[in-house]
């Protein structure tokens, strides 16, 4: 199904990948993984036709994919036969409402109309979906536009399905509920499922083949059991262990306490706070206080509101009802009180160079710290990015790129918007440790996350969000054999 020999892409100068020869059987289900920057991506790609027809790179070598040399096919005819869900989906959504999102693909392979409707049903009952099938694609969160993309993608039934990082901003339901539903194409339809993935506990499960990437390269080929089991390679990669998430909530992972602080004032404070946008209210009536030095999590499934939350908090969207105050005082000053990491790392690039980027915030208010800036740089481990344009970086690099851009001011809260976007754990823990140090030195953290490993190893208080208003407040715990479990992937991999 998937023939690649000798392929080797460079981006001008930069090189992504060299010399791959691979092999994908009709009807084989293989999982792509490696650090981030390593060239999963790229490969997605050019499997799918995107490069070189729609994004510019030097390519050599060849690519047949269902028959298709995709170096030399137009991307219309490609797209009949491969489908691709993209790490950012929010690029490939344009259209008014969700089910015209996913009815426009089969309109354009000719359907009759009941044929769509089926085809559009299935794809949004499968990803969960189908209750909002009348929204607009904008209006969506995070997770549920990764939902709706898939869905897109799903309604095609190609015979080969690309899927970058899918599962990146989805709770747990959604991620079993996307897993089992390609499970189901697999075996119901013969369809050949590329998985490029650094969650690799669901994905491992369902590829019945691992192919790790190192510097453009594959370095592996085999079994999951086989391929993770060599923990030096693990190491070296920054890959997690694939084990299990819990099978449980998060109300039965959350042991209430509160752990309210009341012998410190809080840094930020939201009193009664409803929000929302062009008139409709997200989250209601929100009563929460964050204190100096903490490190906290705010968790909840997919459209929760964690992320009009976390805009609120930022004082980038002003509160329907209700009030914001930081350290007792007016609105948090956004980027200087409060600097706020969004789930699309796009969104907040916009120089020439990764070294411009991080230095901008600085310079514009005239405290630049090159010691500071180099520092940030290095724990960020894009120093030798430093030329690059941001725009031209894989999306696990732009990210680490904002975050260091969120810190040059060194704001007294800083908020993550689901940092694990593109991120291979080596790169992540790294990152978080950081991050721990920022926080013992005083910064408060304030951590979005749907992984549960990560909200154990870091949070000291967890706020759980359910449907726009707080449920619980307390920490996770885990059964005795989960936390073992938990800890020796953290501590091990």
């Amino acid at each position: 199904m998937i023939h690649i020999q000798n392929l080797s892409v460079n981006y001008g100068t930069i090189p992504a990948l060299h010399e791959i020869n691979l092999d994908i059987a009709a009807g084989e289900c293989v999982l792509i993984t490696g650090p981030s920057g390593c060239g999963k991506s790229t490969l997605g790609r050019v499997i799918c036709g995107l490069i070189p027809h729609a994004i510019p790179a030097q390519v050599e070598g060849q690519i047949q994919v269902a028959g298709l040399d995709t170096l030399s096919q137009t991307i219309p005819t490609i797209a009949q036969k491969v489908g691709m869900v993209f790490q950012r989906p929010a690029s490939q959504l344009f259209h008014l409402r969700v089910e015209d999102e996913v009815a426009f693909g089969p309109r354009n392979l000719g359907l009759d109309d009941f044929d769509v409707q089926e085809r559009v049903r299935w794809a949004l009952q499968a990803t969960g979906l189908y209750d909002l099938r009348h929204v607009r694609p904008a209006a969506l969160s995070g997770g549920q536009k990764q939902c709706l993309a898939i869905a897109a993608a799903l309604a095609m039934r190609t015979q080969v399905l690309v899927l970058d990082e899918p599962t990146a901003s989805l709770d747990v339901p959604n991620t079993r509920r996307v897993m089992e539903t390609l499970a189901a194409l697999q075996a119901d339809y013969g369809i050949t499922i590329v998985l490029i993935e650094h969650r690799l506990a669901e994905a491992a499960q369902l590829a019945g083949r691992v192919i790790l990437l190192e510097d453009g390269g594959i370095i592996a080929d085999g079994a999951p059991a086989v391929v993770f089991a060599d923990r030096d390679i693990r190491l070296r990669l920054g890959l997690r262990r694939p084990t299990e998430e819990p099978s449980v909530s998060w109300e039965e992972l959350i042991q209430s306490n509160g752990n309210l602080h009341p012998e410190y004032q809080p840094l930020l404070s939201l009193d009664h706070v409803s929000a929302g946008f062009n008139g409709h209210q997200i989250i209601r009536d929100i009563q929460l206080s964050l204190f100096p030095g903490e490190f906290a999590a705010l968790v909840g499934d997919n459209g929760a509101g964690k992320s009009t939350l976390a805009m609120v908090a930022a004082g980038l969207i002003k509160p329907q009802s209700g009030a914001v105050r930081f350290a007792g005082g007016a609105r948090p000053r956004p980027g200087l009180d409060v600097a706020l990491l969004f789930q699309d790392p796009q969104e907040q690039l916009f120089t020439d160079s990764v070294d411009e980027e991080v230095a901008f915030g600085p310079h514009n208010y005239d405290c630049f710290d090159p010691q500071q800036h180099n520092q940030i740089m290095h724990e960020a481990d894009i120093w030798d990015l430093r030329p690059r344009r941001p725009l031209a970086l894989s999306v696990g690099q732009q990210q680490r790129t904002t975050l260091a851009a969120c810190l040059s001011l060194r704001p007294r809260l800083l908020i993550l918007d689901e940092p694990t976007l593109g991120q291979d754990w080596g790169h992540l823990q790294r990152l978080m440790n950081f991050l721990q140090v920022l926080n013992q030195q005083g910064t408060t953290i304030l951590l979005i996350s749907h992984d549960y490993k990560l909200v154990h190893r870091y949070a000291q208080r967890v706020i759980l969000l359910r449907s726009g208003q707080i449920e619980r407040i307390g920490k996770i715990q885990f059964s005795t054999a989960a936390q073992t479990e938990a800890s020796h992937e953290i501590i091990h991999t």
